[in-house]
């Protein structure tokens, strides 16, 4: 079956640069996709976008380039409830990923064990309404309660004008809860305004929520760099971004988004994501919580506690 990327939208970048940072030895991309490829693993037909293909090999291969030992491999609303092409990865990764799946209600209990065995560790619930069609929040709840047993968390995306009506649902969750990208906060409103504050009280009040502080290239209102081999690039995002980490160094996580879906306007280089890292995190302390002990804890923990 062939499938066409939505129109206007752009392929990930084809070379990325060699990063400067050296990731500290463990490292882990937390958080990234696979797409299709479509003729082995057809889109969902009540997918809002078509993505470009984006194979497991391809996938490897940035890891290796980029310096990572490891992946978490998170489904994608394109793929639906369909899981096939993300547990394909994760049993051709040699142990090296593990994965956040999408499920219904209607999913049978060895299915959710095959996925576990497989390497899924986490059920992702998407509130971005462009993105999805709404879910119930009781059949998610249901959800929550039926993975929880396997010791899976619950990723949640979200933009930030949201928060305020899905705060009962995300703080009566029984699980580890991860935000993704900060909860989409607009960088052009100040880092110690309300919006963004009540973020922070989410995590400082609750002390199950997680965060991703990832996806710079798509919060930032500044943009990309200016000039070829500028590695200063998304500095509006930092200060939000530094905040969450040297805030709640042991509950965040960071990763490339790569393939990067449904960007417009500008494709990141992958290798300058990675030299975002010291912006935000800026002491090998802080990196090395960040981009392996924190993804260990949750991912793989049967090897974190060695």
């Amino acid at each position: 079956m062939e499938f066409q990327m939505t129109p206007g939208w752009l392929p990930f970048h084809p070379n990325p640069s060699t990063p400067r940072l050296r990731v500290p030895p463990g490292a882990v991309d937390a958080h990234c996709h696979v797409f299709g490829p479509g003729a082995q693993f057809p889109y969902a037909p009540e997918r809002k976008y078509t993505p470009c293909d984006a194979s497991k090999d391809q996938l490897f291969a940035l890891r290796d380039r980029l310096g990572f030992a490891r992946n978490v491999i998170v489904q994608a609303t394109c793929h639906g409830s369909d899981n096939r092409a993300l547990v394909d990865a994760l049993v051709h990764s040699d142990g090296r990923a593990r994965g956040v799946a999408t499920v219904r209600r209607d999913v049978a209990d060895d299915a959710l064990r095959a996925m576990h065995g497989a390497g899924v560790r986490g059920v992702r619930f998407n509130f971005v309404k462009r993105l999805v069609d709404f879910t119930p929040k009781d059949e998610l709840m249901e959800i929550a309660a039926r993975t929880a047993p396997l010791g899976w968390h619950v990723v949640v995306y979200f933009e930030a004008q949201d928060l305020p009506e899905l705060w009962d649902f995300f703080t009566a969750l029984p699980t580890t809860v991860v935000v993704d990208h900060m909860g989409r906060p607009d960088v052009r409103k100040p880092v110690d305004g309300p919006e963004f504050e009540l973020f922070v009280r989410l995590m400082r009040e609750h002390p199950n929520v997680w965060s991703k502080v990832s996806c710079p290239e798509r919060l930032s209102v500044s943009g990309p760099p200016a000039l070829d081999g500028e590695r200063d690039a998304y500095r509006d995002v930092v200060p939000f971004a530094r905040r969450i980490v040297e805030t709640f160094p042991d509950r965040v996580l960071w990763g490339t988004d790569w393939p990067h879906p449904n960007l417009k306007d500008h494709m990141p280089d992958d290798g300058l994501l990675v030299d975002f890292i010291p912006h935000i995190a800026p002491t090998a302390e802080l990196q090395r919580k960040l981009l392996v002990d924190n993804p260990m804890r949750l991912y793989w923990p049967e090897q974190a506690s060695r």
